[in-house]
């Protein structure tokens, strides 16, 4: 079965450490400042359900009233990525650039001031992961991987500085599944040990925990079940975290994805779902109504007798007007699959 795209980019990300991006505790990591704490969690609540301008705001005014914090400038790389992100659209880069640059300069000034303070070293982690995705984006590999492998040093050195920051454990325990995953066809190499399940263990830690990056971890081991073909397990968890997120994408599509091995009428009826999400949206450059049309298209041809149904979807998708140069260039390969396809189920 073909993969859908969600997944393959998934999992490049996670090789790029992407899952260490939004975490700060919610009870046994509370920053110091009560307001830098309030002002995370309510950039995070926003993004979590795409509401990108809220959380841009939020992540301006603690910028703006913490200017010697990297967090304000890492977080809102963290918006433009992930917007850019759910709606398959450019990101910018130079702003992206700037702000980690920045970011890693207030990082290093108060390693600077006190290398032991747990803090100062979680901003420095924060500031190599999020630059290793993004790097990942650029597909500077070297850099995404030497930078992924320094943010996790520096999540270790929270965990000697304090081993119950558990914020820290979902950034390795990612790391060690997907690094583990893939690199299996060099596992008979003596020095390169599978960590896969060391890596789910630390990622349930994180969860069981409730800091900010359990929802995170949550997201990660999603993935991780449909990788490893735990689909029930993937639905399950995906439900949980979906009843205080409710119609958030960033955990409707693995949920989606799971169903397509379960249920083939619940895995069209939430893709549905994610596709009226983007549809009436003022930022909607139709990529994703073509994704995900095309996926329920493929769901229905798995069920059989529906080719009424996938002509239809074919020829919505073909008839799409306003495509940017862009989002053509992006979806030339699929398009042209569509049209392969519509015109095999015309001569049935």
């Amino acid at each position: 079965m073909q993969e859908t795209e969600h997944l393959a980019q998934y999992r490049m990300i996670i090789v790029s450490i992407f899952v260490i991006l939004f975490t700060i505790n919610i009870k046994s990591q509370i920053y110091p400042d009560a307001k830098v704490d309030s002002l995370v969690r309510m950039g995070i609540d926003n993004l979590l359900i795409q509401r990108y301008d809220a959380a841009k705001q939020a992540f301006k005014e603690l910028d703006n009233k913490y200017p010697k914090l990297p967090l304000g400038k890492t977080y809102l790389v963290a918006v433009e990525i992930a917007e850019a992100y759910d709606f398959q659209d450019r990101y910018n880069a130079h702003y992206i650039e700037a702000n980690l640059d920045t970011a890693e300069t207030l990082a290093k000034n108060l390693l600077d001031e006190d290398d032991e303070n747990i803090w100062n070293r979680y901003f420095m982690a924060l500031q190599q992961g999020y630059y290793s995705y993004f790097q990942a984006l650029e597909k500077n590999w070297l850099s995404a991987f030497s930078n992924g492998l320094n943010s996790v040093e520096n999540f270790e050195k929270c965990l000697k500085i304090n081993p119950n920051f558990y914020d820290s454990y979902t950034a390795i325990g990612a790391f060690k599944y997907w690094r583990s995953r893939k690199t299996e066809f060099l596992k008979w190499l003596p020095f390169l040990k599978d960590e896969r399940e060391s890596g789910i263990k630390n990622l349930k830690i994180a969860i069981e925990h409730e800091t900010y990056s359990n929802y995170l971890a949550v997201n990660s081991l999603l993935w991780i079940y449909i990788d490893q073909k735990k689909d029930k397990d993937a639905i399950e968890l995906a439900e949980k975290v979906l009843s205080k997120y409710p119609g958030s994408r960033f955990f409707m599509w693995p949920l989606a994805r799971a169903y397509e091995e379960v249920d083939h009428i619940k895995s069209i009826e939430i893709y549905y779902k994610i596709l009226s999400s983007y549809t009436y949206l003022k930022n909607n450059n139709r990529y994703n109504e073509i994704l995900l049309k095309h996926i329920i298209a493929q769901q229905y041809i798995k069920m059989g007798n529906n080719n009424e149904k996938v002509l239809q979807l074919c020829n919505e998708i073909l008839n799409t007007q306003g495509l940017s140069d862009y989002v053509k260039d992006k979806l030339e390969d699929r398009l042209e699959r569509v049209k392969e396809l519509k015109k095999e189920l015309s001569t049935k």
